[in-house]
């Protein structure tokens, strides 16, 4: 049964080395960036976790909450950040868990929307979102498909 982790110093080298395949590392941010981006954000904001399998790391995840989406203080927004899962881990539903572990998160702080972002076009991981009930907003951020998903 799959769960979440924080980092530890213990653990630290396992979450770098989470490498996705080949052909998706154009669509996703190598986890020792997400964990620099995690640090220089303000407390709280960055929520970054491992994704365990027994004692196995399989995956990494981050979720952002209360990011002032717009940059103009009228529309803050929470959800998944980041979502990597080992090549060698893939297809075993740990995907699916994260998303729902983030949502779970997200609705015990009182929220009922997750926002999330993908690389768009049929290389990207659209599917595997629309598949989980996401739905793009018409929007784009950083040149990828917002897309969001209600927890109520």
């Amino acid at each position: 049964m799959p769960y979440l982790a924080t980092l530890t110093p213990d653990n630290l080298d396992a979450a770098i080395a989470v490498r996705v395949r080949p052909d998706q590392e154009h669509a996703s941010t190598p986890v020792a960036e997400s964990l620099a981006e995690a640090y220089v954000h303000p407390a709280g904001v960055a929520w970054p976790r491992l994704i365990m399998d027994e004692e196995r790391v399989v995956g990494f995840l981050m979720a952002f909450f209360d990011i002032d989406w717009k940059m103009d203080g009228t529309d803050f927004r929470s959800g998944l950040w980041r979502l990597n899962i080992d090549a060698r881990a893939q297809g075993r539903g740990y995907g699916r868990f994260a998303v729902a572990a983030v949502g779970e998160e997200l609705r015990r702080r009182g929220e009922d929307l997750l926002t999330t972002t993908w690389h768009p076009g049929p290389d990207g991981p659209e599917a595997f979102y629309q598949r989980l009930g996401f739905r793009p907003t018409g929007e784009t951020s950083g040149g990828e498909t917002v897309g969001v998903l209600g927890l109520g």
